[in-house]
């Protein structure tokens, strides 16, 4: 009888071995399978590029920049980011992250597209980071840093130009630097507008209703805003000098 336990117990045994080997076999290969999936989704290759589009409100040819360079110029200022993302799939998140601090501490605003346009208005140093995230697995792609400088603005205006044909300041035009709002309006001596525009890289030719004026004094007005908050609003005379071929004298740096 105590052999026949023994036998018993014995091959009680035998079977919990092999079901502990069975399970530790099984456990084995889903952590080789895990293992390997996870291996997979951390092959997120993407190449982020940032091209501009426009500076200072002119289109521009569309310079590239990659991760961890920058652009510098005046605003408005239009930049394209594309994630160049290869074999991307249906479970990968996209997020742009916007800040003004190079540490990303805190963060402006996310955009949440493959490719994003956004057009920078506010002076100083923005950074931008490109997270792309597995949603199976969680894992995150993060890219360094682009960086956009929008410069302090600036307004000058001419108080001369020769509308004569000649090619060489025909028209009256303002410098400027980092406008994101622009007014101008011009006035004859009895206070009549003869013309105005909104667009600081358009002018006036001298004309009005397409005849040419005569030379003498007329009065301006231009109203701005820069991209650092500074409001200008600047008054002055323009010169019409249809004989005189040169360079237009310009006025300073005005604004409040």
């Amino acid at each position: 009888m105590i052999v026949s336990m023994i036998q018993k117990d014995s091959s009680i045994n035998s079977s919990s071995v092999r079901t502990s080997c069975q399970l530790a076999l099984l456990c084995f290969i889903l952590f080789l399978f895990s293992t390997a999936l996870k291996a997979q989704a951390k092959e997120i290759i993407a190449n982020p590029i940032a091209r501009q589009l426009s500076e200072n409100g002119k289109t521009v040819e569309g310079d590239s920049i990659n991760p961890g360079e920058q652009f510098t110029g005046s605003a408005p200022m239009e930049v394209e980011f594309t994630s160049n993302v290869t074999d991307a799939s249906s479970t990968l998140r996209y997020e742009w992250k916007f800040s003004e601090n190079a540490d990303f501490s805190t963060v402006l605003f996310s955009r949440f597209e493959e490719s994003v346009t956004y057009t920078f208005t506010t002076s100083g140093t923005t950074y931008i980071k490109l997270y792309i995230t597995d949603t199976e697995t969680n894992v995150t792609y993060e890219s360094d840093a682009f960086s956009v400088v929008i410069s302090e603005s600036e307004l000058k205006v001419p108080n001369a130009f020769s509308p004569n044909g000649d090619g060489v300041n025909d028209v009256f035009k303002v410098n400027h630097k980092s406008l994101v709002k622009f007014n101008a309006y011009v006035f004859n001596r009895w206070g009549q507008e003869l013309y105005k525009w909104d667009d600081p890289d358009g002018g006036w030719d001298g004309t009005y209703h397409g005849k040419a004026v005569k030379d003498g004094v007329y009065f301006i007005v231009v109203k701005a805003v820069g991209s650092d908050g500074i409001k200008y609003n600047h008054k002055g005379d323009i010169n019409i000098l249809r004989g005189f071929s040169g360079s237009t004298t310009t006025g300073g740096k005005t604004g409040e």
